[in-house]
């Protein structure tokens, strides 16, 4: 996982509540055993017709959204079952920072886990922020979203801070306690009973 310090980026406003994991990634398209080659499938239903051609009505399929690295949404974002693919979906995406009222805890925790910075902001600066048409900087060491007007805050558990600026998912956090692990192995080694 590589290390998330700042986010320059404009916006992208998905005025929507209640986005489910199946409506992020439909659960056809979870076969893949990868974590890339998902964000081809992120909100496959909204972006695109029973044809498979793009709809125009839909913020991703608008073109000034292309480098788009900071998603702001509704409330209770991420809910419904527990799939990781997801988060998946977004990072491939190009997606660094999702901005909402609220999450759901599971898909709060796998953001985390894979590199995205997840920020909660009280509903009526997400609404400003959805109007917001300038690049903003998204600085996780500060804790301070930057826009073309003023300076917003947010708060972030230190430790889920921790990994994110140094870029550690589960495997790296374990392996910070490699030393004490392999001592503990060692020196709890039971004899052979045989």
């Amino acid at each position: 996982m590589e290390p998330f310090k700042k986010v320059i980026s404009i916006i992208t406003p998905l005025d929507k509540v209640n986005v489910d994991t199946d409506q992020i990634v439909p659960k056809q398209f979870l076969k893949l055993i990868h974590k890339s080659g998902f964000g081809k499938f992120l909100f496959y239903n909204w972006r695109y017709d029973v044809n498979e051609n793009l709809k125009s009505d839909f913020v991703l399929n608008d073109s000034k959204y292309d480098n788009s690295k900071i998603l702001v949404t509704g409330d209770n974002f991420g809910c419904g079952s527990s799939r990781e693919h997801a988060v998946w979906s977004l990072q491939d995406y190009g997606f660094s920072v999702i901005i909402a009222p609220s999450f759901a805890d599971i898909f709060f925790s796998n953001c985390f886990k894979n590199g995205i910075l997840p920020i909660s902001l009280n509903q009526k600066t997400v609404e400003k922020l959805q109007q917001e048409l300038d690049t903003i900087e998204v600085d996780l060491e500060k804790q301070i979203i930057k826009t073309s007007s003023e300076d917003i805050s947010f708060k972030i558990d230190s430790y889920k801070k921790k990994i994110l600026l140094e870029g550690l998912d589960d495997i790296a956090q374990t392996l910070q306690f490699e030393e004490k692990i392999s001592k503990f192995e060692r020196e709890s080694k039971v004899p052979s009973v045989l």
